[in-house]
């Protein structure tokens, strides 16, 4: 597959796959996740390749969620090979490739990208890196992994907290709650996380399956409700009341939801 949207480099036995769309902040559109699919299905493929690195382009953001500006110019997140929406698949994907997945979070990691990292292995920040959730906000939802897998990680107040308010976090304090693993200055970020990746690949590959796929164990409940969560957001992004969400992003101004609490 011919890539636009995602890089893809191996080097070291280590996989590195960024999403290169920087004037989008690394936002998300159909292609983009079409992608996303076919360089980590190829990273699972090589018998080279031992550990991924999951980054985003430039300095400003790992990834910021769906591209918010494509679904108001075209009314959707835009056009995939088979015409299906494959987020959920690639969830699935970054917990089920058997090898160590790395999240080198250099920026913001907000919306979908905060679910991104989330499914991750292990995450390293920038110590510039922000995370935090805004779907309440623009009119989307993650009831999947986005809440119930994040709930298991950092516990039910914390991920509650970070749905429902929709703040801000820095990158220390998302280590202070165990949603990352390590803060390094920006530009030792990559150094790091490739670090982090030589260790894993000098480790058995064999070990290193089984222990992902038993700790994927814990949280297989999920895998359920992600499903029926994806099915649901996608009904709701076309009623009017998450078009205000996406509208008031694009307009700059704050939502008003009121009426659709009668």
């Amino acid at each position: 597959m011919e890539y636009t949207d995602v890089k893809y480099e191996v080097s070291e036995a280590i996989a590195t796959i960024t999403i290169d769309r920087p004037e989008r902040m690394n936002s998300f559109r159909g292609r983009t996740i079409d992608e996303l699919i076919d360089a980590f299905t190829r990273a699972w493929a090589d018998k080279d390749v031992a550990c991924v690195i999951f980054t985003g382009s430039g300095e400003r953001a790992f990834c910021t969620g769906g591209d918010q500006k494509e679904f108001i110019e075209t009314g959707s997140y835009g056009t995939s090979r088979n015409g299906l929406w494959e987020v959920e698949r690639f969830h699935n994907l970054i917990r089920d490739i058997p090898k160590p997945v790395i999240a080198a979070v250099n920026g913001y990691a907000i919306g979908g990208g905060h679910v991104f990292h989330v499914m991750c292995d292990v995450t390293i920040a920038a110590e510039h890196a922000q995370f935090g959730q805004v779907g309440p906000r623009v009119g989307s939802f993650d009831a999947g992994w986005g809440i119930a897998y994040l709930a298991k990680v950092v516990g039910q107040k914390r991920a509650r907290e970070i749905w429902f308010f929709c703040q801000r976090y820095t990158a220390q304090q998302a280590e202070g709650m165990g949603l990352v693993n390590k803060v390094v200055p920006k530009e030792k970020l990559m150094e790091e996380a490739r670090a982090w990746g030589k260790a894993a690949a000098g480790h058995s590959p064999t070990a290193l399956r089984f222990l992902k796929a038993a700790a994927n164990a814990a949280s297989s409940d999920v895998s359920g409700i992600a499903y029926m969560a994806d099915a649901g957001l996608n009904l709701y992004v076309e009623t009017q009341e998450g078009w205000e969400g996406r509208k008031a992003f694009n307009e700059k101004r704050q939502p008003d939801f009121t009426k659709y609490r009668k």
